[in-house]
């Protein structure tokens, strides 16, 4: 019987100390409502500086200016790949995009293996989920994965955030469509913006079709803007936007010639404002150099969780609060293959460092077409690395005329091996000084900065170099124009 009351004694002392544990656990766990929400809202194919923050005069962006008024605009923010399925890949994981095998190009497979940023923090916790456009476009099943890397779809922000269990912190993506490809033709005119004040990028000619196509993006990135808004008011609405990062960017440049799927600014230099009340000092403007790898640490960082020691994108946190951090006079640049446009589904690999002053690119397959083949093989059309609209058009059909030639050139001819930009002297990327004797030494340097990269993060380029990225799958149907609706 005295062994028996022992036992019982014992067993309810250690009831008390697991009570008293648990208890002093969630005692002094941080509570849920205190985390930050995260809500990253990205366009699709909008390109720096079409913005009214960064001060075009044409485009209207009250809620991006919004955010960057309130938070922090950065001036030298980069995809780390031009095409969108290695992009969202490379922004979700915080990876380099060389790092995530077959993810590194278009229309592919993200594998299961490499965590992504919204999974981590469903299992801190959050409430996650994306609507639209998400990780892709690409193949989940072919990864093993269940769902979109973004985590679950829903229709929309509002069906999400109707569901959302009160004091549950959410991670929120928000992927808009906008401003890619195909446009309603003239919707930039009929929406009251004027051509005649439409800033041509030097690698366009500046003619009336060329003007009005860049009007029909400008609407669609307004568009971008004005939904985006309304999400904002519904977090202000219900007094939570104060608690909430909110992170405006896109995914990679413009959808027009010599843009989109090169490493040039045009195809990777993107917009990009933050706003988080008590962690960012409002109106401040950053020339830091940034990528959007840098994210996922940094979402991971700011709900109090370690970044993953694989990442190579670092923590924006210490930036926001008005630190320094070293390295961040650059970044590098990379990319596989975008659309399959080449005989024998062949990629155009590229790598470079882009610093305040120059732009470094290293074309690893100088003897193939940069935009593709001439004529079209599996996806979009011919030179089927630009997407189809009235820009292309012009270039191809009036490439022998001597006002479009140089046009033409410039966006489809093949390219040496090293190409180098003075961006002081040479804001649109046209003249490459590579070959100048009075370059040699930013070249040198520029050159050992970006080998020392590629082998620090284990490019395979640095090393075997066997073009693995030519033999994965490309999930992309043509017959369908899913290469040129959705890539």
């Amino acid at each position: 019987m005295r062994f028996q009351l022992k036992l019982v004694f014992a067993l309810l002392g250690f009831a008390t100390i697991g009570f008293l544990a648990l208890a002093w656990e969630t005692a002094t766990a941080k509570p849920q409502a205190s985390r930050p929400n995260i809500l990253l809202l990205i366009a699709d194919d909008w390109a720096w500086p079409h913005a009214g923050a960064y001060g075009d005069k044409v485009v209207k962006t009250p809620t991006f200016d919004r955010v960057a008024r309130e938070g922090a605009l950065f001036r030298n923010a980069f995809s780390a790949s031009p095409s969108c399925t290695p992009s969202r890949a490379s922004l979700l994981t915080g990876r380099a995009v060389h790092q995530l095998e077959e993810g590194g190009n278009l229309w592919s497979a993200l594998p299961g293996k490499f965590a992504v940023y919204p999974d981590l923090l469903e299992q801190a916790g959050y409430a996650v989920g994306f609507t639209r456009k998400g990780w892709g476009p690409g193949s989940i099943e072919a990864a093993g994965r269940k769902r979109n890397p973004a985590g679950e779809q829903f229709k929309s922000f509002d069906d999400f955030f109707k569901q959302l269990p009160a004091g549950k912190p959410f991670c929120f993506w928000f992927g808009s469509q906008d401003p890619h490809r195909p446009y309603e033709k003239g919707t930039g005119a009929k929406s009251g913006l004027r051509a005649e004040n439409v800033v041509v990028p030097g690698y366009l000619p500046d003619i009336a079709e060329v003007r009005n196509d860049l009007l029909d993006y400008y609407f669609e990135v307004e568009r971008f803007d004005r939904e985006i808004g309304e999400i904002i008011k519904t977090l202000e609405d219900a007094k939570l936007l104060d608690n909430t990062m909110v992170v405006i960017t896109a995914d990679n440049g413009l959808p027009f010639p010599r843009a989109k799927a090169n490493v040039y600014d045009a195809g990777s230099h993107q917009p990009f404002a933050v706003r988080f009340p008590g962690k960012v000092k409002a109106g401040s403007v950053l020339d830091e150099f940034i990528v959007l790898t840098d994210l996922a640490p940094t979402f991971l960082d700011a709900a109090g969780l370690k970044p993953l020691p694989e990442m190579t994108g670092r923590s924006l946190l210490p930036l926001l609060n008005g630190q320094k951090q070293a390295g961040r006079d650059k970044v590098f640049l990379e990319r596989e293959r975008h659309a399959n446009v080449r005989r024998g589904d062949l990629s155009y690999p590229v790598r470079a460092v882009r610093t305040k002053d120059f732009l470094y690119i290293r074309n690893l397959r100088p003897m193939r077409w940069p935009a593709g083949d001439p004529t079209v093989y599996v996806a979009v059309g011919d030179f089927g690395d630009i997407d189809g609209g009235p820009s292309k058009e012009l270039l191809l059909s009036r490439r022998d005329d001597p006002v479009i030639s140089k046009f033409f050139k410039l966006a489809t001819d093949k390219r040496p091996a090293e190409e180098l930009y003075d961006l002081k002297k040479d804001f649109w990327q046209i003249n490459n000084v590579a070959g100048r004797s009075e370059y040699a030494a930013a070249k040198k340097r520029l050159r050992a900065e970006l080998d020392k990269w590629m082998r620090e993060t284990k490019d395979p380029r640095a090393s075997s170099d066997d073009d693995r990225w030519d033999q994965y799958r490309y999930f992309g149907n043509p017959d369908r124009g899913e290469a040129q609706r959705r890539n």
